[in-house]
């Protein structure tokens, strides 16, 4: 679909959770009037088997997200169609005209690609464009054109789930452009703005073809910096000074949590069917969480004084965790489980070391061991 005015957010990334997540948060804030503009969307795999997907975020009529759950005591069941995205497209087959809408449009780049969009691939120093290209060189390609052009500033957003995700992509394009001219490695180090930032909010299931299933809770978690304007304002979106305290939180109880779950999934026969919910209707394996939290995961937090926050988000954790209305498949949790034990279960226990924290964490000890090297 071709987008009836510019685009000034450019989205790398079609994923269930963009949708129901910064999608959503810019339909609202365009109803509200406070978002720069609509979306133009980028497929960077490549993946044809998903243009219908393409197709469908960008209908004239929307897609529909529905919000499902419990939030202050009280149901939760709507849906919402959500019309931010005005033009969607490919990199194996818009290359041309994603170049002209980055170059002349864009005052946002936003990103959601996934660990498997950073990996390192043979192409990714070559001068010309190759779909073969990570997205990190795919990014260069395209920055390196907006410079060439006018040099006007830009301000990059990335969402992956990446500790310091924006100095983390501003590393890989400097890589990138080590032998580029030095006026370019200066326009991206000094005019670009690189944004570390931190999503939250369980997507459980797609609606086909562009629309999902989403809990209420949402929260995208912006680092300040000077110079940085946010795309849109909405309740779900916070500024803030430091992103350490609010990742400590979702990494190491939320997102531990459901690792542990994957984990206890798989030694017990792996339903593919099984959601998160079902899995905690047994009250052994509920109990067993619990006595994780408060035995191996609170004490951390205590010995980095974040003792009632960590309380506090605990209980949302585990009504988020129980909300029957979200079919949160272990499977879908389970996928890349290597990696997720080191980020998750192995960060925690360094990270809470380096806090002081002393105590036995046998259960997630047990979990590190056990993972094969890769």
């Amino acid at each position: 679909m071709s987008a009836k005015f510019p685009t000034p957010i450019v989205q790398f990334g079609t994923s269930r959770f963009l949708q129901a997540h910064f999608d959503l948060f810019v339909d609202e804030a365009l109803r509200q009037g406070q978002a720069v503009g609509p979306i133009t969307v980028v497929q960077s795999s490549g993946d044809a088997s998903r243009s219908g997907r393409l197709a469908a975020l960008a209908a004239d009529d929307g897609y529909p997200v529905r919000i499902r759950g419990l939030e202050n005591g009280a149901i939760i069941d709507r849906q919402q169609k959500v019309r931010s995205v005005t033009r969607a497209l490919s990199t194996a087959t818009d290359w041309p005209k994603i170049t002209a809408i980055v170059v002349n449009e864009a005052e946002y780049i936003v990103s959601n690609t996934g660990d498997a969009g950073y990996a390192p691939q043979p192409a990714d120093k070559a001068d010309e464009f190759s779909q073969q290209m990570s997205f990190p060189a795919k990014l260069r390609l395209l920055l390196r054109d907006r410079f060439l052009a006018h040099g006007r500033p830009i301000t990059i957003l990335p969402m992956e789930l990446i500790p310091g995700n924006g100095a983390v992509l501003r590393a890989c394009i400097l890589a990138l452009a080590a032998n580029d001219d030095s006026d370019f490695l200066d326009w991206l180090e000094n005019r670009v703005i690189w944004a570390n930032s931190l999503v939250d909010r369980i997507v459980s299931e797609p609606i086909d073809p562009a629309g999902a299933i989403c809990e209420p809770y949402a929260l995208w978690a912006v680092e300040h910096q000077q110079g940085l304007i946010l795309p849109c304002l909405h309740p779900s979106i916070e500024l803030v000074d430091t992103l350490d305290r609010i990742e400590a939180l979702k990494l190491f109880i939320l997102n531990l949590g459901h690792t542990w779950l994957a984990d206890r999934w798989q030694r017990q026969g792996s339903d593919t069917r099984l959601s998160v919910v079902k899995f905690l209707d047994d009250t052994e394996t509920f109990n067993a969480l619990q006595e994780l939290y408060e035995n191996e995961v609170i004490p951390g937090f205590a010995a980095a004084n974040m003792e009632d926050t960590a309380r506090s988000y605990l209980a949302t954790t585990l009504d988020r965790f129980r909300n029957p209305f979200l079919d949160h498949r272990l499977a879908d949790i389970a996928q890349n489980h290597r990696q997720k034990i080191e980020r998750r279960i192995q960060g925690f226990m360094h990270w809470a070391h380096s806090h002081g924290d002393t105590t036995k964490k046998p259960a997630l000890a047990a979990m590190i061991n056990k993972v094969p090297a890769p």
